[in-house]
């Protein structure tokens, strides 16, 4: 048993084989700047414990087919020497490989693969336990060839989430509360708050964040480009912080707190419907549009294609039918809808209570009527 021994652990190492070990010795104090902490036996050396870095490594005899890998990250500021160099792998004379990486490298976008998804609650809702215990149900099956994720997030029982101060690496990412509530703290943005049913927030890369409570019954619809991301711990920041600086940007971003209870109701880009518009096109841009979108005085949309990388809807109420291309889709509360460029499509038979999420990169999607 492991527990007991907790409070006494020293350290870790990780293991990595060696046939030969000077070789491997010299490529990690020499190339990779690791110190010797360990070395035995002194009249044959076979094993070496070496620190650096923050990691401790153990060279000991063993099966060089399976030789690990390793990733150095580094902060070297801009024009710097090697400062500018692209993301590098070494190979140790033992196999072990050895990635070099800015800490800060850029985020990688994969090539957008426009594709019509539709993805319906009543048939398509698998969920799987992810971070923090949240349960997490994918709304874009097949992530538009990795470019875009979408989450349908619930909190089972509600109360304190174990969650941590954290951020995500990404290009564009926002949370739009679907039911119930949760209370939330954002770096350099006050107090924490309750974002309860309609409201939303623009998450701008990096933004330092963290979930605090919830209500039992809470339902978020969280989407992010790229879909793959990296979500980081801050270990050391704590929230809320002693400033509050809203007009802060994060690469280029505000955060936006949208609150559904003091939205305004304007046309939308069909005529005939109405949108409260989030704020996120402003705070990113142009990169991004968000918007609730209900029926004015139509039940329908006109037929119409769009040229924009990404354009989605979370049916939030009511009831509609997607019309896309040749194909036909009834649509109820929780089903989910991508339409790709160049594809004619309309919503028809639309209910009077239908609201629908409506987000689109760029903010403004030019149509092209049919």
């Amino acid at each position: 048993m492991v527990d007991p021994l907790i409070p006494f652990i020293t350290g870790a190492q990780v293991v990595l084989p060696v046939d030969v070990l000077d070789p491997t010795l010299n490529f990690f104090t020499t190339q990779l700047g690791f110190r010797v902490d360990a070395i035995f036996p002194a009249d044959q050396p076979s094993t070496a414990v070496l620190s650096g870095h923050g990691l401790t490594i153990r060279l000991q005899p063993g099966d060089t087919a399976a030789p690990g890998a390793l990733r150095i990250v580094h902060a070297a500021p801009s024009g710097s020497p090697g400062s500018d160099q692209p993301a590098e792998e070494l190979i140790a004379p033992n196999g072990t490989r050895v990635a070099i990486v800015h800490v800060d490298s850029p985020v990688v976008l994969p090539p957008v693969e426009q594709t019509l998804v539709v993805a319906r609650m009543a048939t398509d809702a698998h969920w799987s336990t992810g971070r923090a215990g949240m349960q997490y149900r994918d709304i874009i099956p097949g992530r538009q060839g990795g470019r875009f994720i979408g989450s349908h997030i619930r909190i089972p029982g509600g109360g304190p989430v174990p969650d941590y101060v954290h951020y995500h690496r990404v290009r564009f990412q926002m949370i739009f509360c679907h039911r119930g509530w949760a209370k939330l703290v954002y770096e350099d943005q006050g107090e924490p708050f309750v974002m309860r049913a309609g409201d939303c927030v623009l998450q701008p890369p990096e933004i330092r964040h963290r979930v605090l409570d919830s209500g039992d019954d809470l339902e978020v619809i969280e989407l992010g480009c790229p879909a793959e991301h990296e979500t980081r711990a801050d270990h050391e920041l704590r929230l809320p912080t002693a400033v509050e600086v809203p007009e802060r940007r994060f690469s280029g971003q505000r955060f936006v707190r949208h609150q559904a209870a003091d939205a305004t109701w304007r046309p939308w880009r069909s005529p005939g419907f109405e949108a409260r518009d989030i704020g996120i096109g402003a705070a990113t841009d142009g990169l991004a549009g968000v918007r609730v979108v209900r029926p004015a005085d139509a039940d329908r949309t006109e037929a119409a294609a769009h040229r924009a990388e990404f354009v989605f809807g979370f049916v939030l109420a009511g009831s509609m039918t997607l019309v896309a291309g040749d194909a036909c889709f009834d649509l109820v509360m929780g089903d989910t809808f991508v339409v790709p460029a160049g594809t004619t499509s309309a919503w028809v038979a639309c209910s009077p209570n239908l609201e629908v999420l409506d987000v689109t990169l760029p903010d403004q999607v030019l149509l092209e009527p049919t």
